[in-house]
């Protein structure tokens, strides 16, 4: 089950108010609805730097495949995971319930549901059980975890902490929560949309507009 909790944030919409407004020698101790204008302003005309004195930190848990396609985004963002080079414990695999085709029109993406055959199913279940149990009895005959996790699959749940600047977060967010993205990378997008827009309402509404 992919899993996105919010563990830690810095900063509100009145701290882009305030690094805006140092250039003036200002500051504010509360958010006024003049403010919202301001923070409207600087994200319509790319003054991103007063959203990058707002951060926001996340413990996410999902499959191997969703994790390499997040990680690509960089800037702005700090990443530290799981290492299978240091724990050993019993990898659990995503479990794929429901399989999407391949879109006629496009090189990447799915388009409609794919049913399995009964073989299908067995050999798809019975492949991913026989991972773990190699996995297991590699670990068991002493063999490093650096060289035994290389039998595990692109299933395997990862665990990773990623925190960032608000102004990061919505560009991944801009990328990764449209409909054409795959739907697991989807949804880690789509519950870091939903916390930004809690935690800096303001200031999110002006970097993602509805």
């Amino acid at each position: 089950m992919i899993k996105v909790e919010m563990i830690d944030k810095m900063g509100s919409d009145l701290s882009v108010v305030n690094a805006a407004r140092v250039s003036y020698a200002k500051i504010k101790e509360q958010f006024e609805d003049k403010d919202a204008k301001l923070i409207s302003f600087l994200a319509k005309h790319g003054h991103w730097s007063p959203f990058a004195h707002a951060s926001i930190s996340f413990r996410i848990r999902a499959p191997v495949f969703v994790a390499r396609q997040l990680v690509k985004h960089q800037v702005g963002l700090s990443w530290n995971e799981v290492s299978r080079r240091y724990v050993s414990y019993e990898p659990e695999l995503y479990k794929i319930d429901e399989w999407r085709g391949k879109p006629v029109n496009s090189k990447q993406g799915s388009e409609g549901a794919v049913e399995l055959d009964r073989t299908l199913k067995h050999m798809y279940e019975t492949t991913m059980e026989q991972c773990k149990i190699l996995y297991n009895a590699f670990i068991g005959k002493g063999i490093a975890p650096e060289q035994a996790r290389a039998v595990l699959p692109q299933s395997m749940m990862t665990e990773w902490i990623w925190s960032g600047t608000l102004y990061a977060f919505a560009r991944v967010c801009d990328l990764r929560c449209k409909p054409d993205v795959q739907k697991e990378t989807r949804e880690v997008a789509e519950f870091i949309d939903s916390y930004c827009i809690y935690h800096f309402p303001v200031s999110w509404n002006a970097l993602r507009p509805r």
